[in-house]
């Protein structure tokens, strides 16, 4: 069986697959028996075949780490044979301070023949000489986290000598039926457990973009950070024997590291910051992966990472929950109602010149807004409700007194089961709001511009299996806009939400109100070409009398007048930086185009990094004195990144990569930055400085890399400037293992 080792009183040797073993507890009394008594001299933990059959090998083979409600196998080196019938082996394993058996942090298990079911168990062993090879069970119910495991060697009703047997980690495990996380498919576990790089979508509902995010759930020190940030909840340290209780259940885990992942509360991962000055920090936008944001929180003894925003929070959750083994997607949702008073409306203002207004009421629309979904069975709800659930770490309000949201069911959310935990009202809110929009002139509301029934919760996305597309998921939040069932289920939502408040709502004043939609002319505003940053922006205003025959056939005029503003990720803008007015005359049944230029001197410097503009419009018909609103979001576009790899990769050969960058921009990139990141492929990252690149030039960067681990992997490039802080790319390259000498 291998080299064996004589044990030492006091000391544990142990590499990859050994340890040799002290005596804990010696009580032996007695007269000399004729068989010399068992001891142990050695165990062979098998962390190599373990961590395979457990799916936990891309996390390393130094230490033992296991799925729950699986076998695991290891090999006990005797002084003698095992002798069934006389010597008695009892194990112990033990998580968390002060384990109890009642608290489910301690199990007592003899060696039996035969496993018993879905409970502690050392069963199905095999002799050969003096080694023993024992098959552990853990069951589905056991908690997560580091366990030491030990053995008590007894014969016959003799006393007993305990020996240590080693450490190992137990996670979920998303392979097994029996566990809550189950998830019956390979292909969904490849991509939702063993997936280390993904996409956070971004941007407007129109105009969606990619960003390559660098989970990085299996690099070396991710797991031992991942228990370090349970380990320094509000809930721990309240209590850390009955908080290692819980970590059994994934319901309880989840909203622990929904509460963890922000700072409000506690020393959580990430402060979120959504004004504009990232001096103290690093910008949400400048962040490649999770990986470099968990290792400078755990170096800095829990110190929160300064910035994160909604992706950053909903990204950094993931890696944390695929790294303890519960199936995670990323999920954006654009126009993301946050709506504080419950009302399920969200009130936004306008004045005559197309301005918007700012409010004093916390309720806002999010251009778009990320969080998480886990997969897992909740036995705390009424059949129906497994499956896909909301998470949201990022702090928007408290849930049982902390700022965590979820986990909310989707099927909940769909069906508007607002009454089901946890925090089930606010995301249906997120994605089923109304928006109402009104004029507000002389200190006071003069009518309602528009209802916007279908505005919110669009183009809900998620990365598609196995593949670099955005996949739409909006149907599984959500009945078809305007259909009957998606008007019954927000009736019966609103009813739950609104009737014990016996107060007056907007909502239900408007519900049935259609006057305000009686409108002579329909206005749209489009993109004539791409937005570019540094380039005159080039819209256009398509006007078209509506043909109703309730409506004048006399011409009619319109008094038009336009503004374009910053917008900023949370829904508000700042001062306008473009006023425009026209006036058109509309015959009947007759449409036109108007073009409008916006000229780049006047928004230069008056955006946000993230280059997003809010333009509306407010047409007065001159005839009535009614008005009508036209709107338009979008985000300018930033210079196109290129990677290229010519060559097959390979682990520890050396890969050429080719990166391009051209400014097409009218103004120069100064100051500029390339950040390098991709598990497997790089250890951390590599940062670059590049200086200036001027407008129309281009720079190629050319690099070596030595890739790390074999498989599927992506590298993530960023280049920030003072002028645009986010150009990324990304390239998936396939690792070849190194050939075998």
């Amino acid at each position: 069986m291998g080299r064996q080792e004589s044990w030492n009183t006091g000391s544990i040797w142990q590499d990859s697959r050994w340890a040799t073993c002290s005596v804990i507890d010696s009580s032996m009394t007695g007269v000399f028996p004729v068989v010399a008594a068992l001891e142990l001299r050695s165990v062979e933990l098998q962390i190599p075949r373990n961590n395979k059959d457990h799916h936990t090998q891309e996390m390393g083979l130094t230490k033992l780490m296991l799925r729950r409600a699986q076998n695991f196998s290891l090999t006990l080196t005797f002084n003698r044979p095992f002798q069934p019938q006389k010597d008695h082996l009892t194990f112990v394993a033990e998580t968390g301070p002060e384990p109890t058996e009642l608290l489910g942090t301690r199990a007592t298990f003899p060696l039996i023949q035969t496993r018993p079911g879905n409970v502690w168990s050392a069963a199905d062993f095999t002799i050969d000489n003096n080694s023993l090879q024992v098959s552990i069970f853990t069951p589905a119910s056991a908690v997560i986290g580091h366990y030491t495991l030990k053995t008590e060697i007894s014969r016959d009703q003799g006393p007993g000598v305990t020996y240590p047997l080693g450490n190992f980690i137990l996670l979920f495990n998303p392979w097994s039926r029996e566990d809550d996380v189950y998830l019956p498919s390979e292909t969904l576990l490849q991509e939702y457990v063993m997936s280390d790089y993904g996409f956070v979508y971004k941007g407007q509902e129109n105009s969606i973009t990619s960003r390559p995010w660098n989970y990085g759930q299996f690099e070396e020190d991710i797991l031992d950070i991942c228990f370090e940030i349970l380990n320094k909840s509000l809930y721990f340290l309240k209590n850390p024997s009955k908080d290692h209780s819980q970590r059994s259940d994934v319901v309880y885990v989840c909203r622990v590291v929904s509460a963890m992942i922000n700072s409000n509360d506690d020393s959580g991962v990430l402060q979120g910051n959504w004004g504009e000055d990232y001096s103290q920090g690093i910008s949400p936008l400048e962040w490649n992966g999770s990986v470099a944001i968990l290792r400078q929180w755990s170096a800095r003894g829990g110190q929160p990472v300064k910035y994160g925003q909604c992706w950053v929070f909903a990204a950094v959750m993931c890696t944390v929950m695929r790294c303890l083994g519960v199936p995670s997607r990323v999920v954006s949702n654009f126009h993301s109602a946050h709506n504080t008073d419950g009302n399920l409306t969200i009130d936004t203002y306008y004045d005559r010149t197309a301005e918007m207004l700012p409010t004093q009421k916390p309720d806002k629309i999010w251009n778009f807004h990320v969080w998480n979904e886990c997969w897992m069975n909740r036995k705390d709800l009424p059949p129906g409700y497994n499956g896909w659930q909301v998470l949201d770490p990022t702090p928007q309000q408290t849930s049982s007194g902390l700022f965590c949201c979820g986990p909310a069911s989707v099927k909940a959310i769909k069906e508007g089961d607002v009454h089901l935990p946890y925090d089930t009202p606010f995301v249906y809110a997120q994605v089923n709001a109304d928006e109402v929009i009104w004029l507000f002139e002389g200190g006071q509301v003069q009518e309602i511009l528009a209802h916007n029934t279908s505005y919110i919760g669009k183009a809900i996305s998620t990365k598609m299996v196995g593949s670099d597309e955005r996949l739409d998921i909006t149907s599984s939040y959500k009945y078809p806009e305007g259909s009957s069932e998606e008007r019954s289920v927000f009736i019966k939502a609103s009813r739950k939400l609104l009737e014990p408040r016996r107060d007056s709502s907007s909502l239900l004043d408007l519900l049935g109100s259609e006057g305000f939609k009686d409108k002579p002319v329909q206005l749209q505003l489009h993109l004539a070409r791409a937005p570019m940053w540094g380039q005159d922006l080039l819209l256009t205003l398509h006007v078209q009398r509506v043909p109703d025959r309730a409506h004048s056939q006399d011409p009619i005029g319109l008094m038009v007048r336009f503004c374009a503003q910053a917008l900023l990720h949370g829904g508000s803008t700042r001062e306008p930086f473009w006023k425009h007015a026209v006036r058109l005359s509309m015959d009947f049944e007759k449409e036109l185009q108007w073009p409008l230029l916006l000229p780049y001197n006047n928004y230069k410097n008056k955006l946000t990094d993230e280059k997003l503009i809010h333009v509306s419009g407010i047409a007065e018909v001159e005839e009535t004195g009614r008005f009508i609103l036209v709107l338009k979001d979008f985000s300018l576009e930033p210079p196109h990144l290129s990677i290229e790899v010519f060559e097959r990769a390979e682990v520890g050969k050396a890969l050429n990569i080719h990166i391009t960058l051209t400014n097409t921009l009218m103004v120069a990139l100064n100051n500029c930055t390339m950040i390098l990141e991709g598990s497997g492929l790089i250890n951390g990252q590599l940062t670059k400085d590049l200086g200036t690149l001027m407008a129309g030039h281009t720079i190629q960067i050319q690099l070596e890399l030595y890739p790390i681990k074999a498989g599927p992997h992506q590298l993530q490039v960023l280049i920030s400037s003072s002028e645009v802080k986010e150009i990324k790319g990304y390239k998936d390259i396939f690792i070849a293992a190194a050939p075998v000498s």
